[in-house]
């Protein structure tokens, strides 16, 4: 099932799934007010090349007396939407299951929930257009058909997830005021691909950990070129560790490869 724009009837019983049924033929609102709404515990979501990314939701809501919350009665479940209001034939990020919710008195429970990103299938597949803030909204809907939606619950970013080679510095070892050559590479994951392509322009730092220190120092900035490939060069000093670290951008998550350790004679 999916927390997708509509509702559905399955085998007699009401889910939320591709939402075959227009909202405007929803019987009435179910009287349900959403609050407190976490996404993927208040951090960005970072979603790979393929497979699926499952985003853990929070959320409690409020709802009249006498409203029956368990199994198949009420199905609520978090969604993700983008524009000024939740249009709920548009929304098209959901989860594939409705949320489980659990009551903390006779008109509030307390729930758990995802939000299911997939790189493959026609329903909640991510567009390379989605990494992007999103508007948080939920919905509940009732055995009867009753289906209520709420937006502006919070904001979040979908990122593309990136990739850092192992940093090869050469030679090693090297003599003290000769020249290192430092490569690695760049990649990020396209949506429409599903395949991990290298982010040519893309600014990364070459860092150094000096023997004996625990901290990484920015040495230098490079761009990445054709297909993400970094080159630079620097002049060996002292034994240490280069890597190279990416902070991300708006559309990408930071990244930082494995180190690559130099002894210098």
């Amino acid at each position: 099932m999916r927390i997708r724009a509509t509702v559905a009837a399955v085998t007699g019983a009401l889910a939320l799934s591709a939402f075959a049924v227009p909202a405007a033929q929803a019987a009435s609102a179910p009287d349900v007010t959403f609050t407190k709404v976490t996404v993927n515990n208040g951090k960005p979501i970072v979603a790979r090349a393929t497979g699926t990314t499952s985003v853990p939701v929070t959320y409690t809501f409020k709802h009249a007396a006498g409203l029956s919350i368990s199994s198949n009665k009420l199905l609520t479940g978090p969604v993700l939407y983008v524009g000024a209001t939740l249009d709920i034939a548009k929304v098209r990020l959901g989860g594939d299951e409705p949320g489980t919710c659990t009551a903390t008195s006779s008109t509030v429970a307390s729930c758990k929930g995802f939000i299911d990103l997939h790189t493959s299938g026609e329903d909640g597949r991510l567009f390379n257009t989605d990494a992007r803030k999103w508007s948080v909204g939920a919905v509940a809907i009732t055995d009867r058909g009753d289906l209520k939606t709420q937006g502006g619950l919070g904001i979040t970013q979908i990122l593309f997830h990136s990739k850092l080679s192992t940093t090869d510095a050469t030679p090693e070892p090297v003599s003290k005021g000769a020249t290192i050559t430092v490569k690695g590479t760049l990649t990020r994951a396209n949506w429409k691909t599903r395949k991990y392509e290298g982010y040519t322009n893309a600014p990364v730092a070459l860092q150094f950990q000096k023997k004996g220190t625990s901290a990484f120092v920015t040495v230098k900035t490079v761009k990445a070129g054709a297909a993400g490939a970094l080159k630079t060069t620097v002049k060996a000093s002292v034994d240490g560790t280069y890597r190279y670290a990416f902070a991300g951008s708006t559309t990408t998550a930071p990244a930082a490869a494995g180190g690559d350790y130099v002894d210098v004679k």
